[in-house]
């Protein structure tokens, strides 16, 4: 299974937020979405970084009330993973596992398409995986 697949499923809308942005800000969207990482994009187009639940959890030891009024450039993880459309939902998995991290942005062209989790792609991997089985099933069963 591809990642368009989960995409066409979920749609490709983004909810984003800029490095300018504050933290308090960025908790307001991840609160309000029900997300766990958001999408750091400057121009709404293109990827700038990412930020997580991770990030501020870490972020607000180190900073404590200082935390909500800093920008989101402060924390943000720079050096983004990215994936594309065509890209495999199994290679994603592995490559989401080694690296530590739940959300993936998509882009196609250079440009910000949507955003896959390991959420995402277990509950698509187990989708198809019990289709497998029924399939199975039904095939040992007409040939009884």
């Amino acid at each position: 299974m591809r990642v368009k697949q989960i995409l066409s499923t979920k749609g490709g809308d983004v909810v984003k937020v800029t490095s300018t942005d504050t933290i308090r800000t960025t908790l307001v969207r991840l609160k309000s979405h029900n997300y766990g990482a958001l999408v750091v994009s400057d121009d709404g187009e293109h990827v700038t970084g990412i930020i997580s639940e991770r990030d501020l959890v870490r972020a607000m030891v180190e900073h404590g009330t200082e935390l909500p009024e800093m920008t989101v450039a402060d924390l943000m993880t720079r050096n983004v993973t990215t994936c594309g459309p065509e890209d495999d939902i199994e290679d994603l998995m592995d490559t989401m596992t080694n690296g530590r991290f739940r959300h993936m942005p998509v882009l196609s062209d250079d440009r910000l398409v949507g955003v896959v989790s390991i959420g995402d792609l277990v509950k698509h991997r187990m989708r198809e995986l019990v289709d497998e089985t029924k399939a199975l099933r039904e095939y040992v069963t007409d040939y009884r």
